[in-house]
């Protein structure tokens, strides 16, 4: 596994890649010479990846918009970087919506800090039965954008082609954590298959995918991207537990809000990509006794609301339509400074009878 020592901007403080010939963030030119920042790198985990404010698109790639310079107007080369100023292109997924039907929607925004959106998702549905996947970009990895959309896409799919099955809920728990885990595989692949072999520093993202079957809810993960049950009468429940820094510091017995405030936060200990050490997902299910939403999300939201109490009641406060709570919360997210690209898919569960 290789080691991408995390690198600052001179001239704004922002991350970046070993590779980059300039900051992403505000353009300016990089020394050759990386400077250390072992705060990015879980200690537990030489060579964790860390998520740093990022989110998606629900396009193949290759249906995307040839690129052009948004700060000058300039020809974009095939590295993505401006030829003429040399600012980093728009991929085009600054700000993205979709609703597949009334009980299921998605939004994806950029945030207020970033330039560019490097969070994907990937959502179907039919009748009982939906998938919602998130993936989100590591920034200071290179074209970690492309890595997270292929990966939803792959996931998404996968799972979209799985026979549905029958039986007890025990039968499709069962039935379900295997195809999550074969789907963040597939996920994993598609993520390995974008790195070119010439990159020092391939491109890396997180991974949360769940499935409602009925009342029946299964979620999977690799990284710190989540997945909560927030179920209209009955505790909240967070489904996924972050492969980071912050749980290991929770498990030890440090108070969650303390431990999600610290500066080794978002190190996280597994990632999608060409160098990850382990993508064996971890899976859970619960089963739903009353209507309420499944989210899954990036840390773009969750970073300013963790609890699953506290961000049920703050979803309550939006309208009941799947899009427009969708987009509510990416705004709210957004309203507290929105550091991060921020993804958000709901669907609204009814347990049938």
């Amino acid at each position: 596994m290789t080691v991408h020592p995390a690198m600052t901007c001179p001239q704004c403080g922002e991350p970046t890649g070993p590779s980059d010939a300039f900051c992403e963030n505000c353009g300016a030119p990089l020394s050759a010479s990386p400077s250390s920042a072992s705060a990015d790198i879980a200690p537990t985990e030489p060579g964790s990846a860390r998520t740093h404010l990022i989110a998606p698109l629900h396009e193949e790639p290759d249906e995307l918009p040839t690129p052009v310079c948004g700060d000058c107007g300039g020809q974009v080369g095939d590295d993505g970087w401006c030829t003429v100023c040399g600012a980093r292109a728009s991929n085009g997924r600054e700000h993205l919506a979709e609703q597949p039907s009334p009980t299921v929607a998605a939004v994806t925004d950029k945030g207020r800090v970033h330039p560019r959106n490097e969070d994907a998702y990937a959502i179907s549905t039919a009748g009982t039965w939906t998938t919602l996947v998130v993936c989100d970009g590591v920034t200071t990895a290179t074209d970690s954008d492309v890595a997270s959309l292929a990966a939803a896409l792959a996931a998404r799919d996968l799972l979209a082609a799985a026979p549905r099955p029958g039986g007890s809920p025990s039968e499709r728990e069962r039935h379900w954590s295997e195809q999550l885990k074969a789907a963040a595989l597939a996920a994993d692949l598609a993520a390995e298959k974008t790195a070119s072999k010439s990159d020092d520093n391939p491109p890396s993202s997180t991974f949360v995918a769940a499935v409602a079957d009925g009342a029946v809810i299964v979620a999977a993960w690799v990284g710190d991207s989540r997945a909560y049950w927030l179920p209209d009468a009955g505790p909240a429940e967070q489904l996924s537990v972050d492969d980071s820094w912050a749980s290991v510091q929770i498990a030890a017995g440090v108070p969650r809000d303390e431990a999600e405030a610290g500066p080794k936060a978002h190190a996280i200990t597994k990632w999608l990509g060409i160098d990850s050490p382990d993508i064996d997902a971890s899976t859970t299910t619960t089963i739903a006794t009353t209507p309420g939403w499944l989210l899954v999300c990036s840390d773009g939201l969750w970073n300013y609301c963790s609890s699953a109490d506290d961000l049920r009641a703050l979803a309550a406060k939006q309208p009941a339509d799947p899009l427009a709570r969708a987009e509510a919360l990416v705004d709210w997210a957004n309203e507290q400074g929105g550091h991060d690209n921020i993804t958000v898919t709901l669907a609204r569960i009814t347990p049938e009878e």
